[in-house]
């Protein structure tokens, strides 16, 4: 078959035309028919299998890391038993309002029983955190370098939080009282003690 004979065709009556034609119209036909059947059905079915995929991949992984957690579940609880206990102790170091005079008091003493002479203790105003208020205390004090390691050792002793910040140890000329003069030095710091907030204050 010739390209002169395929012109002459006729369209409204394909029942006659030779057999490799037809042949290949069905077979065009049937690859028109599958492409548009891929497109309009099958890709969507391979787009959902792909997304349902993943997600049982996602699920998988989040499976895994439950069951590593209820595996652990014991240990967990008792990890937060401990902190619960810890954290209890650590709150049990915090005054409240009444005994933050209280343990003011115990810093003066603290220093003073270190042989330091107090030059300035000055409590500052209160600065609100999450569930704690701080309290700075500028503190300025005058004795010799071993004094000052008792007194920082001796606050460090109070069954009460102490903090120190922004030391500055300065020399400083003449005498204290009737001692001797020599290796005396100003400490200035400021001491800072921790105070748990109820709720009402923490709101």
């Amino acid at each position: 078959m010739n390209l002169e004979e395929l012109n002459e065709l006729d369209l409204s009556n394909i029942g006659v035309w030779p057999t490799p034609v037809k042949i290949i119209l069905v077979l065009i036909i049937s690859i028109l028919v599958a492409v548009a059947g891929y497109y309009l059905d099958i890709e969507d079915q391979f787009n959902r299998l792909n997304s349902v995929e993943k997600k049982e991949q996602e699920l998988r992984k989040t499976f895994e890391i439950k069951q590593a957690k209820a595996a652990n579940l014991d240990a967990y609880k008792k990890q937060l038993e401990e902190m619960k206990q810890s954290f209890g102790a650590m709150l049990r170091q915090l005054p409240n309002k009444t005994e933050v005079a209280d343990l003011l008091v115990d810093v003066s003493q603290t220093g003073l029983a270190s042989g330091l002479e107090f030059e300035l203790f000055k409590p500052g105003a209160e600065v609100p955190r999450e569930f704690y208020a701080e309290l700075p205390i500028s503190i300025r004090v005058t004795g010799h370098y071993h004094e000052f390691g008792k007194f920082i050792s001796g606050l460090a002793a109070l069954p009460r939080i102490v903090t120190i910040h922004d030391i500055n140890i300065t020399r400083r000329s003449g005498k204290r009282g009737k001692g001797n003069s020599n290796g005396l030095l100003v400490l200035q710091a400021t001491a800072k003690t921790y105070r748990y907030l109820d709720e009402e204050e923490a709101q």
